[in-house]
């Protein structure tokens, strides 16, 4: 338990990198003073553009998926896996370099499936690129994609019962992260992707 105890810990700090605010602070920006002020890519891209955007996603993801990729490494099996990774987008939501603040997990979580359930992942992913294909908006896209992912783990990954508990818990996590969105989705004040800030 030692050994779970000190990954699930670096899992947290890896997941605390907040790759958005380093990013935009070279650029001169204080991300948490523009656009939404939250420190993922999506507010990167609103308020930087489209390549600082890019490397605030993969830092993200990176993140996410070495945090996973570490414990199965050390061979701590399916559910140890999930916990450690579930504790690296924690990280990300609550980061110690912001004071317990951060950003709502989507890359983190991406970079967490893409190691941790592949198949899975990649259906997540599409789901949110059509979503955000045909609405233009980043929130709905991971709300959607993430609301489905339990089902996706029955249907592409349906021999751990342990994943299927760490993917109600990745989606759980998600939709609290964007309740905001959620209401400003139903008052119709939600802003698109790529809207300048």
């Amino acid at each position: 338990m030692i050994k779970i105890s000190l990954l699930l810990i670096i899992a947290f700090i890896l997941g605390s990198i907040p790759f958005g605010i380093i990013i935009a602070k070279a650029k001169g920006v204080d991300l948490k003073k523009v656009g939404s002020r939250n420190i993922g890519a999506t507010n990167v891209l609103r308020s930087l553009g489209r390549w600082p955007a890019a490397l605030t996603l993969l830092g993200d993801i990176f993140k996410g998926a070495i945090a996973v990729a570490i414990g199965r490494y050390l061979g701590v099996g399916p559910l140890y896996e999930g916990l450690i990774g579930i504790s690296a987008i924690l990280g990300h939501n609550f980061s110690i370099f912001l004071g317990g603040k951060g950003g709502k997990g989507v890359a983190t979580s991406l970079g967490v499936l893409f190691i941790y359930t592949p198949q899975a992942a990649v259906i997540t992913l599409l789901l949110w690129l059509l979503v955000v294909f045909f609405t233009k908006y980043s929130s709905l896209g991971a709300i959607v994609a993430f609301g489905l992912f339990p089902i996706n783990i029955l249907l592409f990954d349906p021999d751990s019962k342990g994943k299927l508990t760490i993917a109600i818990l990745i989606t759980i996590l998600i939709l609290i992260r964007h309740i905001d969105n959620i209401q400003k989705l139903m008052k119709g004040t939600e802003r698109k992707m790529g809207e300048r800030a």
